[in-house]
């Protein structure tokens, strides 16, 4: 993102802007930083997110020849992507063992070269880290689930609660550890994860191990099917699970005493690993849980939800801005639990704060605005469906009802008082059945030359007849009888219908009072859409509270 805010330096770059214009990782650009002391000083931004002059930066660039030739960073992530395709992860893995001293490395000889030419230049961490940011972009560029989205990432650590120093965070489907070590990133924080792809749980350990982190512990396995934590209890417990799932192993562990609140179906993958979270917390120990937007409303689900509501164990349900997930064709939500602190539930909670941020940018702010935020109390949740989806549950609540019933009204009466304007005035005509002695058919009208056809219904195609009157005759009840079969089927054919035979004068007499008659029909119409609309208004205004009679 470049900042064009008024500046004497001109545009301004951050890091990660660097190491696209330079093809490099942006741990690269963080060791330019600390290596080379005619490096640029930051020009703005803050601390944690310094901006560059742009003009400075490339100068630098330019000076030490940084990014005029492929960078060995990115020679080693092209030699990685050439020996392991789609197996990248594994590639990752036995870099960073090579990285952490393993004595048997895997890595085909060059690639090993250049890792140890990068690593006699750059910290091992960095170069790690440098690689995780390729392969987590390169995942995104493709819409891959491989790993947590960088945007699901931020979200979650910003709607994590504050933990003590010394918390311990689980993460049951880790992947490659970025949420889990983004969530937990006090050093002094215990972390476990389980995760199914064994390269990725090896990868996932070696890089905390890197960081320096001595209190991750991260295995491989099914942790549905095979917990490897089955005592433990957590302070939180973070998981962006598999999506879509069915073959989740829902037979096998039909009576597992993870489901205490309800075994989930087999469509229900998602409640399944939502349960498997809950029951690693302690008490007070709460979840934050990546969802599909349809878990919501999925009518499989909807005894989990109603016991997650009525036990005031669901605290929050964030949905997250369109884009925050890429892999996932719907919008995703983070919904946020947490076990009462005692079984008597004198601490459970009375609503469900719902925040709706589906209207944003999935690159801005994530705190909500108070139009976004309603408190929905349980009772309301728990209805024939226990829809948990915010939006749903906001509009009612943020609805200007006196200024929609207001307007609505006002509306009604004017179109009630321009509906007596819109009748045309007529007078006694010769009686029933004085026009049908001169009738012409519009098959001969149209053989004539004098109607075509724009759509069904004919139109005039001469001045002597005017198409008010042709088509305000043909809808007339005579001929609706002649273009309905016997058996009471109606046949949309005005060829067969009849219509009086008269002057031009006349015909646009008779064509002002049709139309007139078309434009009553259609006021009446709008009249009977905005009653149902006021009558909606009135009725949940008053039921909501936000109306009531006077007195």
């Amino acid at each position: 993102m470049t900042d064009n805010a008024a500046s004497s330096v001109g545009p301004l770059v951050t890091g990660s802007e660097i190491a696209r214009l330079a093809g490099v990782t942006r741990a690269a650009v963080s060791n330019w930083r600390r290596r080379y002391e005619d490096f640029p000083a930051p020009a703005g931004g803050a601390t944690n997110s310094p901006l560059y002059a742009l003009t400075e930066v490339q100068e630098w660039l330019d000076k030490q020849r940084k990014g005029q030739e492929v960078s060995p960073e990115v020679e080693l992530w092209q030699a990685m992507r050439a020996a392991y395709g789609e197996q990248m992860v594994a590639g990752l893995a036995q870099v960073a063992g090579v990285l952490a001293g393993e004595r048997e490395p895997r890595l085909p000889d060059d690639i090993t070269t250049r890792v140890h030419e990068l690593a006699s230049t750059e910290a091992p961490v960095d170069l790690v880290n440098g690689l995780t940011e390729r392969f987590m972009d390169s995942a995104r560029r493709a819409g891959s689930d491989q790993v947590t989205p960088e945007r699901v990432v931020r979200a979650i650590c910003h709607f994590a609660p504050e933990l003590p120093a010394d918390a311990t965070v689980f993460d049951p489907a880790c992947g490659i550890g970025v949420l889990l070590l983004s969530v937990a990133s006090k050093p002094k924080m215990r972390c476990f994860g389980q995760e199914m792809d064994a390269d990725s749980a090896r990868f996932a350990q070696l890089r905390a191990d890197l960081l320096g982190r001595s209190g991750v512990r991260i295995v491989a396995g099914d942790s549905l099917r095979a917990d490897e934590w089955p005592d433990l209890k957590a302070d939180l417990v973070i998981c962006d699970p598999p999506a879509g799932v069915t073959e989740w192993g829902r037979e096998e562990l039909l009576l597992d005493s993870r489901w205490e609140l309800g075994t989930p179906s087999k469509a229900e993958g998602e409640l399944a690993w939502l349960q498997h979270a809950y029951a690693h917390t302690e008490p007070g120990g709460q979840v934050l849980m990546v969802m599909p937007a349809s878990v919501a409303y999925r009518k499989a689900g909807r005894r989990i939800r109603a016991e997650l509501v009525r036990r005031g164990i669901v605290r929050q349900v964030v949905a997250l801005p369109p884009g925050t997930a890429t892999s996932h064709a719907l919008p995703v939500h983070l919904w946020c639990l947490q076990r009462p602190e005692n079984t008597g539930g004198a601490d459970t909670n009375h609503t469900v704060r719902m925040v709706d941020l589906t209207g944003n940018s999935p690159d801005g702010s994530l705190e909500p605005r108070p139009d976004q935020v309603a408190d929905v109390p349980l009772i309301e949740l728990l209805d024939d469906t226990v829809d948990l989806t915010p939006g749903s549950h906001l509009r009612s609540r943020h609805r200007d009802y006196p200024g929609e019933y207001t307007a609505l009204r006002k509306e009604l009466e004017d179109q009630i008082r321009q509906l007596a304007a819109l009748l045309p005035e007529l007078a006694p005509g010769g009686g029933p059945g004085s026009l049908e002695s001169a009738t012409t058919s519009v098959a001969d009208l149209a053989r004539a030359g004098l109607v075509e056809y724009d759509g069904p219904e004919p139109v005039s195609a001469s001045e002597q007849l005017d198409t008010d009157y042709l088509q305000g005759f043909l809808r007339s009840s005579v001929n609706t009888r002649r273009t309905t079969s016997a058996s009471g089927t109606y046949r949309l054919d005005s060829r067969s219908a009849r219509i009086p035979r008269m002057g031009i004068d006349a015909q646009r007499r008779y064509g002002a009072a049709f139309r007139s008659l078309s434009a009553f029909e259609e006021g009446m119409r709008k009249v009977d859409e905005l009653s149902r609309q006021l009558a909606d208004v009135a009725r949940d205004g008053l039921a909501t509270g936000a109306l009531a009679p006077e007195e």
